[in-house]
């Protein structure tokens, strides 16, 4: 680190805590990326937790001329959000909310998520206009700096126009609340400077006619290039035009700690199509069309686009047959009731009539379908990214042609990447808004590339923003890669006035330097980031950030994209050495080399919960978990012999578990549960992590002996017993009940009122419904094999899994009858691995498919807190677990943003600050419930315990809430 920052960091290090700033190499490498081509590494991230400690780090900064960058998801796809300097990182707080006038309006601290937001206006009927494609990833700081829009957002309904009041800090330190009179009057007399040069400002742009002119023309459009000039023709109040100028600035003019919207209606009722045109020319015509009628989206793909998503699973056949140069619209409707979106179906209709379509237009309605089409549509650009050779990055580029001129701009756009060779490009959009993006892989490693990528550019911006008076960027925001062109597109006289905006602002250059404005004519050339192979498991990655949301590690250590953005640096560092053995000059490469492993192993290994969720985010399907345990098995060679030992003596293995648990139970009566809680810490952290932790909610050992009157041991030891059971289940539906082996050791927990174990639970609840119950031979010996697969043991996982296909195929009569197994996680892994004879329920699955029809329900009168776990979101059962539980329970809280517990198996014992990072804020969600529900023994161990109330599994509920049929 640089003398500066030394200084900075010991300045810093008297008001901020030492996990607030950050200096190793590999969290500054790994903070430090993000979703564009451009790589630079902070000299310091810092990680303020309120808008005091912002202010504190601006100043600081400001005293040794240090120049600040603002990240917040990092979803940015052109280079605003990296630094070689100081980073300022938004991380787990900054979500605060406050719903205005009955959901008109909405108060958003920067950190909180798009999707988020309009989860809080759903009950409402509202939403917040902008809508990004990465809105279940970006945050709403993100979204605002660069003024994002999206699908159905037009220019009506972004932040610039659905702005109500803003919080913001500026580059000296002070802080603005337009919401708070008294702050707004403080501002305007120690600001009074700085809102005088914005009025003067305004008038000169407002008397200069061709300049005012030109701006109303730029935003008619979707634009994004330069700062928002239209601020200065559209107010005349100083405040005003400060705070519509932070809309889109990039950071580069201040920090906006709160931003209140206005909100838009959200039309619950929704419909949409895809239109195929033979030719760009028609569906362009077609688009023009649609202008005039009541759709809220259409968004344009090029055949080249198609093809890019054709083989996705629920994607129409026709897209495989379409001709070449074919074009499609994907149409939204919406309405408020299903009579008013026939109606504007019907309008569509009626404006297509006469344009020549390859197929007949036709809506649907059905929400998995309408879901799936806007999936496939925002998860363009990463799909994209995917099928790139290996070691090239994936560009993406959007400008903004006048609608009128679409389709000249689309072929005189087409022709340009021909012309300079590039031929993968593939073009789609927000038609409506005369809005395109095009994405094509570029590499950069080989001669003439970075050349061939500049005479591209240099020719584009001609085209779109000269020729065709179009936005070069038109909702991705300027950032680096179009810095250098903003002089070009807005002409000499706008350029200079956004100098003079930001001298205003930041008259030292502080605030994120080269962004937006730039003096380097080749910035858009420099530091462009390496995308070495690493991994087939991850080479398709393009680091777009999409999985982050989901991530359990990611306020504790990496997530996924970190993830990966390290593995790459060390696949890259790591052929360095291998290219230069020896040399003098490679020392420092393998000492960076050896020191990134040490740290990756922690970070980026130890701290992943390996639960698979960042694949359901990622448009590409990337498990990160899956190169997690391929690090795992190549470390854990040495542990091989014990997995298999462990593996062969199973039953052995659980009966000591649960012998631990009967000792741990004695300490527990004596110690009570502090005693437990400090104990268990000394003990854990004494032994270097290697004993687990136990904690007051570690559960009492379960008993096994239940199961034997089922079981064929158990049975063949009494005959007269066989022949009792046999009678009472003759006719009877047969069920074979798998228990976990999680089930199988960990009984219920010492405060809860539930004396009965899940296997007793589950038992008592599957002869309430009717059905009679085999469980498999030597059930104490049988695992699915996850304990094994999740630490990299990948042959005795494979061997517990053959074991326990052999044992439910007899136990089922090969598939004749349905097998439950009582933990979510394991029926996934079941599911992935055994026999395709096998009928696999997973509990909540059974119990809202099977079960719910077999009983009569008298709902509980209490609020009740639901856990649905990686597995049942990865299986898409999200809904039904949330089904089952609301017809059960008078009210059910889904606790929001908590998307896996990070237990995972037995890391809450062994890793447990990622069970305590994973389920941060839990307890005040759930603080109005007596008890919550999962389907995961282990699961619900870490929720109670940071739930602060009891969790069990979901049958349990289901027992509680119902009764035997007559």
């Amino acid at each position: 680190m640089k003398a500066p920052y030394c200084e900075l960091l010991e300045a810093l290090s008297d008001t901020l805590p030492a996990e607030c700033l950050i200096h190793d190499p590999l969290r500054l490498l790994a903070y430090g990326s993000d979703a564009s081509f451009y790589r630079l590494i902070p000299q310091l991230v810092v990680r303020p937790r309120d808008e005091q400690e912002v202010v504190t780090v601006l100043r600081e900064c400001h005293a040794r001329r240090l120049p600040v960058t603002f990240r917040a998801a990092g979803t940015s796809l052109s280079g605003q959000a990296v630094t070689d300097s100081v980073l300022i990182q938004l991380n787990q707080g900054w979500r605060d909310y406050q719903v205005l006038d009955e959901g008109r309006a909405i108060r958003l601290q920067p950190g909180v998520i798009g999707a988020r937001a309009n989860q809080l206006l759903a009950p409402y009927g509202r939403k917040i206009g902008p809508d990004p494609a990465s809105i279940n990833s970006c945050m709403i700081g993100g979204i605002a700096a660069n003024n994002a829009s999206g699908m159905c957002c037009g220019t009506a309904q972004n932040s610039y126009r659905t702005l109500r009041d803003m919080r913001l800090v500026l580059a000296d330190g002070a802080v603005l609340d337009t919401a708070d009179p008294a702050s707004v009057a403080a501002f305007r007399h120690s600001h009074a400077s700085l809102l005088d040069g914005l009025e003067r400002l305004s008038v000169t742009t407002r008397t200069d006619v061709e300049l005012a002119k030109r701006i109303r023309h730029k935003y008619r459009l979707k634009n994004t290039t330069g700062y928002a000039l239209n601020s200065l023709v559209d107010f005349r109040d100083g405040l005003d035009i400060l705070t519509h100028l932070m809309i889109g600035s990039e950071g580069t003019l201040g920090f906006i700690s709160s931003i209140t919207y206005d909100t838009v209606p959200d039309e619950p009722v929704k419909a949409a199509a895809l239109a195929f045109f033979p030719d760009m020319a028609t569906t362009c015509r077609a688009t023009i069309a649609l202008k005039q009628t009541p759709v809220s989206a259409v968004e344009l793909m090029d055949r080249a686009a198609l093809r890019s998503v054709q083989d996705k699973p629920g994607m129409p056949g026709v897209l495989k047959s379409l001709p070449e140069g074919a074009a499609a619209l994907l149409i939204d409707v919406c309405g408020d009731d299903p009579a008013m979106l026939e109606d504007r179906e019907a309008q569509v209709h009626e404006a297509l009539e006469g344009i020549r379509s390859l197929e007949p237009l036709s809506f649907t309605h059905d929400p998995d379908q309408y879901a799936l089409y806007w999936k496939i549509r925002k998860g363009l650009f990463p799909a994209v990214g995917a099928v790139r050779e290996a070691g090239t990055t994936v560009v993406i580029e959007d400008v903004a042609f006048p609608v009128e001129r679409l389709d000249e701009g689309v072929l005189a756009l087409t022709e340009t990447f021909h012309r300079h060779g590039y031929r993968e490009v593939i073009l789609f959009g927000h038609a409506l808004e005369g809005n395109l993006h095009f994405v094509f892989p570029q590499g950069f490693e080989r001669d003439g590339e970075v050349e061939r990528y500049q005479a591209l550019m240099d020719d584009v911006a001609q085209l779109v923003g000269v020729e065709y008076g179009g936005s070069l960027k038109a909702e991705h925001g300027t950032g680096r890669n179009m810095a250098p062109y903003v002089e070009l597109e807005w002409g000499a006289d706008a350029y200079a006035l956004m100098w003079q905006l930001k001298a205003l602002f930041d008259p030292d250059n502080l605030l994120n330097p080269d962004v937006i404005l730039s003096r380097n004519k080749t910035l858009h050339l420099e530091n462009l980031k390496p995308l070495p192979a690493a991994d087939p498991l991850i080479d398709k990655c393009i680091e777009c950030g999409f999985c982050e949301s989901v991530c359990p590690s990611k306020g504790l250590t990496l997530t996924p994209r970190q993830r990966i953005v390290v593995r790459r640096e060390l696949a890259r560092l790591d052929a360095l050495t291998d290219d230069q053995p020896g040399e003098d000059a490679n020392t420092l490469d393998r000492e960076r080399l050896d020191r990134l492993w040490q740290d990756y192993a922690y970070q980026g290994i130890e701290t992943c919960a390996a639960d698979g969720l960042c694949a359901t985010q990622c448009p590409v399907g990337i498990n990160t978990g899956d190169l997690v345990r391929e690090l795992r098995h190549e470390r854990n060679t040495g542990q091989a012999a014990m997995a298999h030992r462990l593996g062969r003596h199973f039953s052995g293995t659980t009966r000591l578990a649960r012998g631990a648990l009967n000792l741990a139970t004695l300490g527990h009566a004596v110690l009570g549960d502090s005693g437990v809680e400090k104990v268990g810490r000394a003990l854990h952290q004494g032994s270097g992590g290697r004993l687990p932790q136990w904690s007051p909610t570690t559960p009492k050992a379960a008993p096994v002996r239940v199961l034997k009157p089922f079981s064929p041991e158990g049975a063949n030891r009494n005959s007269r017993k066989l022949n009792k059971e046999s009678h009472q289940q003759a006719g009877r539906d047969k069920v074979v009940y798998l228990p976990s082996c999680a089930t199988r050791v960990f009984g219920v927990g010492h405060h809860d009122p539930e004396s009965r174990s899940d296997m007793e639970l589950t038992l008592a609840l599957l002869d309430k419904a009717g059905f009679g119950v085999i469980i498999p031979a030597i059930s104490g010996h049988l695992c699915c094999g996850m304990a094994f697969q999740s630490k990299g043991q990948f042959a005795e996982a494979d061997h517990k899994a053959r074991e326990l296909n052999r044992e439910l195929l007899a136990a089922s009569q090969n598939g004749r009858y349905p097998v439950l197994c009582d933990t979510s996680p394991c029926t996934m892994r079941m599911q992935e691995t055994l026999d395709a004879r096998l009928s696999l329920q997973e509990p909540v699955a059974f119990a809202h498919d099977h079960l719910l029809p077999r009983l009569e329900l008298s709902p509980v009168d209490e609020s009740v807190a639901v856990h649905v776990t990686c597995s049942s979101t990865r299986m898409g059962l999200a809904d039904k677990f949330v089904a089952l539980a609301k017809a059960c329970a008078r009210e059910v809280v889904v606790p929001a943003e908590i998307t896996c517990c990070g237990f995972a198996g037995d890391k809450g014992f062994t890793t447990p600050e990622l069970n305590a990072s994973a389920l941060g804020g839990l307890a005040e969600q759930v603080a109005g419930c007596r008890v919550g529900y999962s389907n995961s023994r282990t699961c619900e161990i870490g929720l109670s315990q940071h739930g602060g109330i009891p969790y069990r599994s979901i049958l349990s509920l289901l027992d509680r809430a119902s009764r035997a049929k007559p």
